[in-house]
C-alpha cells in the first residue's frame, strides 16, 4: 500500500455502523462507531493521529511515551493491518481484523460481533506469538477507540460506585472535571494521565460496576460499555491531541499483578467488552442536563429539555445483553421467588419455622421457595465449616426432604442456598481435597474470613462441586440454587501460572466453564447470582445465570435507589430486587417495599405467615401485578424520568417502556433524606407529602392515559399529564414512605 493511501473498511448492519481506518504508516483505528447510518464524517480521517485499535504492553517495549495508561503502547503503535474477514453466524454479524507487529512477532486478531438490528457490538482480542522467542504480556486491551473526536469539555462520563449495602450508585459528571484541557496541541503530544476505574480480585463489582459511559452534550450521542468478566478489570478515559479515548481490558500488570508468558505459537484471548451506541441529534445542539445529568423533578425543571442519548444507548445495551444470554426456559416465565433469609429467618431455618412460611408464600403467589443459608448447619457455627453441603439432621428432624416435599406440595419449586467456591477451614472437605485444589500464594492456601477458596482449574475441585450439585438435584429434587459468594481471595494464585493475576484469570474462566457444565447437565435448573448482595454483578455471570440479587440492604427505605439503578447493569427481568413486607408495617410501608420488587424480578421475603389477612392481600396484589407485567418486563427498555438516582434522593423513579405502555415505579422517602439534594425542599416539601415532575420526552405531544396500578385502592396520590411537554406531575398527600406503580398508556388518535 502506498504511504499516502488511507483505506476505510465499513462494517455493520442497518442498526450499527463501524468505520475502521487502515494506513500503511500508522496503527489501525476505529474511526467511527455509531447507530445505523448516522450522519457525519469520520472523525480525524485524513492525517490526524488516532487511538490504536489494540494496545499490547510488553516489558521489552513498554509505551511509546511515558505514562501509566493503556494507550500509546509501543507494540500497539506498530501493529499493522494484515487482513479482514466478514461473516454471519446466525443473527450475528462478525468482523475479524488481523494485525501484526513484525518486530516482536506478535499478531492480534480483533473480533467484533453485533446482533442484527441492535446498535451494539462485543469486542475481544486474541494475541498470538508468531515469533521465535517467548514474550511476556503485561496488558492487552479488549476495546480501544477514540470517542468521535470530541474533547473532554463536551462530554459527560458515567460510572458507578458500589459496595456492600450501597450497590450501583451511578454518577454522571463533566469529563472536563476529571480530564482537564491541558493544551496538548501546543505541546505536540498526547496526554499522560487518565481517569481510570479498576476492580480487584474476584468481586468484579465490589468497588465499581464494570461499566462506563460517555455522552456528548452537543450532539446527544452516547457510548455505554460493559466489561464481561467475573474478575479483575480496568477501563480508562484520557485526552489525546485528537480527542478523548476509551480503553477497556481485563486484568493487567499495573493494577492486578497479571502477566502472561506466550511461548512461540501460544495465544492469549482477552475478556469480552461490549459497547452500545445511540444516534446523534438531528443537527441541533441539545440543552445541557446539568452537572449530574439529572432531571430533579423541581417545578422549574425541563419543560423544553430534550433527552440525550444515554437512555437510547442503555436500551441498545439491554437488547444486546438479551442476545448474548444463554437460552433458558426461565427467561420467558420469570417465576416469583420467595427466599426465607432477608429480614425473616436470617440463616436460621428449621422445619418448624419453614412450614408455615412455605404455606404463606404459596398463598401470596410465590412460585419458587428457596431455603437460604443454614440448612446444612448442626452446631450454629456454619460460617467456617461449610463445604460438604449435607442437610442438617438437627434442624430437620424428619429430614430436609420433608421441607422440600412441603414446598412441592404447595405448587412451588424447591431451592437451596449454596456457596460453592469456598471450603470452611473447619470443614472436613478442607482435608479431603488435595492442597492443589485451592488457590495458593507462596505454597500456602489462601484464607479469607475463615474460608479456603477452591481453584476450579483443578479436576478435584470440579469433581467435588459437580457431585454436590448433581446429588442435590437428583436426590432432593432441587430446581433452584442461590449461588452466594462472600469472600474475595485477592490477587489470585501463583500455582501453575506466570503470575498471581494469570492464575486468577484462568480460575475465573474455569468457574464460567463449570457453570456451563452444570447447565448443560441440568438445563432447567435456575441459578441466582449473589455475592454478598451484588459484589460480582458482571455480565460474564449474568449471561449464564438467571437473576441477580441486587443488594443485601435490609432497610427498605434505602433500597429504592439500588432498584432504580439496577437496569443500567442488567436487563430489568434479571434484577432481583428484594421486597420484604412485615406484619408490623403500615399499609403504605408494605406497598413501598412491594413496589421495590415489582418492576424487575420480584424477590420476595418477610414473615408473611404472621401477617393479617388484609396485609397479606396487599402483598398478594403486588405479586399478581408483577406476574401480569412479566411479558412486558422481558421486552422493556428502562428509563429514568427523574434522572439517575442519588443515594439520598427523597424521590426516585424508574420506568420500563414496552411498546405503547410505560410502567413507572415512584418512591417518596421520608424526611431523613430531605436535605440531600439542592432541590429537595422545593421539590419534595415535608414528609407529609410533596410533588415531583417526571419527564417522558418520548411521549411529548401525545395523549396518555395514566392510572395507579398498585396499590389500586389506596388514596393519597394525585397525578396530572402535560402532553405538550411530556411531563407527569405526581403529588403525594400521605406521609412518606409511600410509593406507587403507575401505568402510562398512549392513546391512539381516532
Amino acid at each position: 500500500m502506498p504511504a499516502d493511501v488511507i483505506q476505510t473498511l465499513r462494517w455493520g448492519h442497518d442498526a450499527l455502523t463501524a468505520v475502521v481506518e487502515i494506513h500503511p504508516d500508522r496503527p489501525v483505528a476505529l474511526r467511527r462507531l455509531a447507530a445505523g447510518g448516522a450522519p457525519g464524517g469520520v472523525a480525524g480521517q485524513g492525517g490526524a493521529p488516532a487511538q490504536p485499535l489494540v494496545e499490547v504492553l510488553v516489558p521489552g517495549e513498554g509505551r511509546a511515551r511515558a505514562s501509566q495508561r493503556l494507550s500509546e503502547t509501543a507494540v500497539g503503535c506498530r501493529l499493522r493491518y494484515a487482513g479482514a474477514e466478514q461473516s454471519r453466524e446466525g443473527g450475528w454479524h462478525v468482523l475479524r481484523l488481523a494485525l501484526r507487529d513484525d518486530r516482536t512477532g506478535l499478531a492480534a486478531e480483533v473480533t467484533l460481533r453485533s446482533y442484527e438490528g441492535v446498535p451494539a457490538c462485543q469486542a475481544r482480542v486474541r494475541v498470538t506469538n508468531q515469533g521465535t522467542a517467548p514474550v511476556l504480556l503485561l496488558g492487552v486491551t479488549s476495546f480501544a477507540a477514540g470517542f468521535l473526536g470530541s474533547h473532554a469539555g463536551d462530554l459527560d462520563v458515567l460510572y458507578a460506585d458500589s459496595e456492600w449495602l450501597g450497590e450501583s450508585r451511578w454518577i454522571r459528571r463533566p469529563l472536563g472535571e476529571l480530564v482537564p484541557d491541558l493544551g496538548l496541541d501546543g505541546h505536540g503530544q498526547h496526554g499522560r494521565g487518565a481517569f481510570a476505574l479498576t476492580s480487584s480480585g474476584t468481586w468484579s463489582s465490589g468497588r465499581h460496576v464494570p461499566m462506563g459511559g460517555l455522552v456528548d452534550r452537543r450532539t446527544g450521542e452516547a457510548w455505554v460499555w460493559q466489561i464481561e468478566h467475573n474478575g479483575a478489570w480496568r477501563w480508562e478515559l484520557g485526552a489525546r491531541r485528537d480527542g478523548v479515548y476509551v480503553a477497556a481490558s481485563g486484568p493487567a500488570d499495573l493494577d492486578h499483578q497479571w502477566s502472561q508468558t506466550l511461548a512461540p505459537g501460544e495465544s492469549f484471548t482477552t475478556v469480552p467488552v461490549s459497547v452500545a451506541v445511540s444516534p446523534a441529534a438531528d443537527g441541533t445542539e441539545r440543552a445541557a442536563a446539568g452537572p449530574a445529568g439529572r432531571r430533579d423533578g423541581s417545578r422549574e425543571a425541563t419543560a423544553a429539555r430534550r433527552p440525550d442519548g444515554l437512555e437510547e444507548a442503555v436500551a441498545a445495551l439491554t437488547a444486546h445483553r438479551r442476545a448474548l444470554r444463554r437460552p433458558h426456559p426461565d427467561r420467558d416465565t420469570l417465576p416469583v421467588v420467595f427466599n426465607d433469609y432477608m429480614n425473616t429467618l436470617m440463616g436460621d431455618p428449621t422445619t418448624a419455622k419453614l412450614l408455615p412460611l412455605i404455606e404463606a408464600a404459596a398463598s401470596a403467589g410465590a412460585e419458587v421457595f428457596c431455603v437460604d443459608a443454614g440448612w446444612y448447619d448442626e452446631d450454629g457455627g456454619w460460617w467456617d465449616s461449610v463445604g460438604a453441603w449435607r442437610p442438617s439432621r438437627s434442624r430437620f428432624p424428619g429430614g430436609i426432604e420433608e421441607v422440600l416435599g412441603h414446598i412441592r406440595a404447595h405448587g412451588m419449586t424447591p431451592g437451596l442456598w449454596l456457596e460453592p467456591e469456598v471450603i470452611g477451614v473447619r470443614s472436613p472437605m478442607a482435608d479431603e481435597l488435595p492442597k492443589e485444589a485451592f488457590l495458593q500464594r507462596g505454597g500456602e492456601r489462601v484464607v479469607e474470613h475463615g474460608r479456603y477458596h477452591l481453584d476450579l482449574r483443578h479436576p478435584a475441585a470440579v469433581e467435588h462441586l459437580d457431585g454436590v450439585v448433581d446429588r442435590l438435584v437428583r436426590e432432593l429434587g432441587v430446581g433452584y440454587f442461590k449461588l452466594d459468594y462472600n469472600i474475595n481471595p485477592g490477587a489470585g494464585t501463583d500455582v501453575d501460572a506466570t503470575s498471581a493475576g494469570a492464575g486468577l484469570l484462568a480460575h475465573n474462566r474455569a468457574h464460567l466453564a463449570w457453570l456451563d457444565g452444570v447447565l448443560d447437565r441440568h438445563p432447567a435448573l435456575v441459578l441466582e447470582n449473589c455475592a454478598s448482595g451484588a459484589m460480582r454483578m458482571d455480565f460474564a455471570m449474568l449471561s449464564r445465570l438467571n437473576l441477580q440479587s441486587t443488594s443485601d440492604q435490609q432497610d427498605f427505605l434505602r433500597y429504592p435507589p439500588i432498584a432504580v439503578a439496577a437496569p443500567l447493569a442488567m436487563p430489568p427481568e434479571q434484577a432481583a430486587n428484594w421486597a420484604y413486607p412485615q406484619p408490623d408495617m403500615t399499609d403504605e410501608e408494605v406497598a413501598f417495599t412491594m413496589c421495590t420488587g415489582v418492576l424487575g424480578r420480584l424477590y420476595l421475603s418477610g414473615n408473611l405467615h404472621a401477617m393479617s389477612p388484609e396485609r397479606l392481600a396487599l402483598v398478594r396484589d403486588g405479586v399478581r401485578l408483577h406476574q401480569a407485567l412479566r411479558s412486558d418486563v422481558i421486552a422493556s427498555a428502562p428509563c429514568w424520568p427523574l434522572g439517575l438516582p442519588r443515594w439520598d434522593d427523597p424521590w426516585c423513579a424508574l420506568g420500563l417502556r414496552a411498546g405503547e405502555v410505560t410502567h413507572v415505579g415512584v418512591w417518596r422517602r421520608p424526611a431523613a433524606g430531605e436535605n440531600a439534594g439542592e432541590n429537595a425542599a422545593e421539590n419534595a416539601g415535608d414528609s407529609a407529602g410533596g410533588s415531583a415532575v417526571l419527564s417522558f420526552p418520548q411521549l411529548a405531544g401525545r395523549e396518555v392515559q395514566v392510572r395507579v396500578a398498585y396499590p389500586r385502592q389506596a388514596p393519597g396520590w394525585e397525578h396530572s399529564w402535560n402532553p405538550e411537554t411530556g411531563e407527569l406531575t405526581v403529588t403525594a398527600t400521605v406521609a412518606a414512605p409511600t410509593a406507587r406503580i403507575l401505568e402510562l398508556r398512549e392513546l391512539r388518535p381516532e
